[in-house]
């Protein structure tokens, strides 16, 4: 089942001092690598300013990782008709735009599932469902999603 992820995993990944999510999200992000999950330019561009911005990394450091996981998951980026379909997600859905950018550029790359914590957890619009990869209740859904090594 092809899936993305949101820049908070990315960041959480990276991030020893997150806790709990720190592990979680460094095992979603590893099991990711052997599924069908795709990345958004926008998840790796929130990636980068975020971590950059909150001195998480320096830019070289942070660049690297950017590279390294364009290097591994196949990249997808918004066009036209994802912004037409998240100004729509904005109107019909009263998502935040970003979040509904996200949303569109994924459902774009024929996703089922978007992992993120930022949206409601088990809604689905137009065949993309959240999941909130950090609720103990999906932790099912996420065994069967990402196969383990």
């Amino acid at each position: 089942m092809r899936f993305s992820v949101d820049s908070n995993l990315l960041v959480y990944a990276i991030d020893v001092g997150a806790g709990p999510k720190h592990a979680t999200a460094k095992d979603i992000m590893a099991r990711a690598a052997l599924s069908d999950c795709i990345l958004t330019v926008q998840c790796l561009a929130e990636f980068f300013y975020v971590t950059t911005r909150k001195g998480k990394l320096d830019a070289v450091e942070s660049a690297s990782l950017v590279d390294r996981w364009r290097a591994v998951f196949p990249v997808h980026g918004a066009d036209g008709d994802a912004l037409a379909q998240a100004i729509g997600g904005v109107r019909r859905h009263s998502m935040s735009f970003w979040d509904a950018m996200l949303w569109a550029t994924a459902r774009r790359a024929s996703c089922r599932l978007l992992l993120t914590e930022d949206l409601h957890d088990g809604q689905t619009i137009d065949g993309v469902t959240f999941v909130n990869p950090f609720a103990p209740k999906n932790a099912t859904l996420l065994e069967a999603a990402l196969p383990r090594p």
